[in-house]
């Protein structure tokens, strides 16, 4: 049997919150499943009322990695800062993969 697309962002996602020490990539990924559009600056704000103690330049890096390594964000570049969603096309993968997390 042939490996989906899905199949493999099932596996980068497990990995990836397999290293999630403190559950920021966990909550990061909650509300991507939102369905909001997100700029880093909002991510870090958000992650900072959660009580996380995250860096901005941190959380850029963080959602950058999202966006090349895992492939599942869609970044809209065209105003003064970088907006980032949820792909429609995964937001069941990762739905699934964060409720055995």
């Amino acid at each position: 049997m042939e490996e989906t697309i899905e199949d493999r962002v099932r596996a980068r996602l497990i990995k990836y919150l397999g290293r999630d020490d403190t559950g920021v990539r966990k909550v990061v990924l909650k509300l991507f499943l939102e369905g909001g559009r997100y700029t880093t600056g909002d991510i870090y704000e958000y992650l900072h009322k959660k009580g996380f103690d995250v860096t901005y330049r941190g959380v850029s890096a963080m959602v950058g990695l999202m966006n090349t390594r895992l492939g599942i964000l869609s970044i809209d570049v065209t105003g003064d800062h970088n907006i980032y969603l949820l792909k429609d096309d995964y937001r069941n993968v990762v739905d699934l993969v964060l409720e055995n997390y």
